[in-house]
């Protein structure tokens, strides 16, 4: 399997109109065939209820989506706590909304092995192969990262060898096979996938699961007016009371979105300073 083969796509809806157009993109937190599939009809709803065009832009890593939006390329997009804490400040856009799943605006971190393998805890897979997401993701790369510094350990002297996939279905899927060891993994990914198509979820076991984390935010760039940021925010929060709306909230397994706070994203900055403590001082 070649992780590294994932696609770069837009896909504009036809312009029947001469409406304005809201560009928008999901970062590769899932694949792209999949991500088209269970968010284009979030975003769609969300352009039409603005009186827009829609056009869905995918790039192969969270940095890429990142740039966009720090470019004005982009004025809209589902990201990564990571991309969102770690970036913010360098790229210039703004938290707007994000979700809340199961009552709360939180998610975590989920070690997976293969549901056979004798692995009962990360210590277990010293000398073991590993898959890691992406290298600005924070439940795929950077929560394991820290778990390991606490330790006084790094990817490079812990694992035999670690890969990125790029997306955390296909690390799902690297250890259902058996082509990984281990993976870390989004939970709110983990669990739609449990519960939507347990193919491969049902072939993996959950071995230690993080502390909480601010949910992956939906952020703007800094180009649009603050009219149109506002509108969009009303859409967002109001969509849970509209019949068609709850309707893909269902499917995506959120139950609303909510106002979102900076503060809930903070305590990723402190992983990443203490990984790189460790690593700074050559970590073992």
């Amino acid at each position: 399997m070649d992780f590294s083969r994932t696609v770069q796509v837009s896909v504009p809806i036809v312009h029947l109109s001469d409406r304005p157009v809201l560009r928008t993109a999901v970062g590769a937190m899932i694949s792209p065939q999949e991500t088209h599939e269970t968010y284009l009809q979030l975003l769609v709803y969300v352009s039409e209820q603005l009186g827009m065009d829609q056009e869905f832009v995918q790039r192969k890593t969270y940095a890429k989506v990142n740039d966009l939006l720090g470019k004005g390329e982009l004025d809209l997009a589902f990201i990564c706590s990571g991309p969102y804490a770690l970036g913010r400040e360098s790229h210039g856009f703004e938290l707007l909304v994000a979700p809340e799943v199961q009552g709360a605006p939180v998610y975590y971190s989920y070690l997976i092995v293969h549901q056979d393998s004798a692995y009962q805890a990360l210590e277990d897979l010293r000398g073991a192969s590993f898959a890691f997401t992406d290298a600005h993701s924070n439940t795929g790369r950077l929560v394991p990262e820290y778990w390991l510094a606490l330790m006084g350990e790094c990817p490079e002297t812990f694992f035999r060898e670690s890969i990125f996939t790029y997306s955390h279905d296909n690390s799902i899927q690297a250890v259902a096979q058996g082509l990984v060891d281990g993976a870390a993994v989004d939970s709110l990914i983990w669990d739609y996938y449990a519960l939507k198509n347990p193919e491969h979820t049902s072939c993996t076991r959950i071995i230690k699961r993080s502390s909480p984390y601010g949910i992956p935010p939906i952020v703007v760039g800094n180009a649009l007016s603050r009219e149109l940021v506002e509108q969009i925010r009303t859409v967002f929060l109001n969509m849970h009371d509209d019949p068609h709306g709850a309707a893909i909230l269902g499917e995506l397994m959120i139950d609303r979105f909510v106002s979102a706070d900076q503060a809930w994203y903070e305590s990723i900055g402190d992983l990443q300073g203490h990984v790189d403590a460790v690593q700074g001082t050559g970590g073992s």
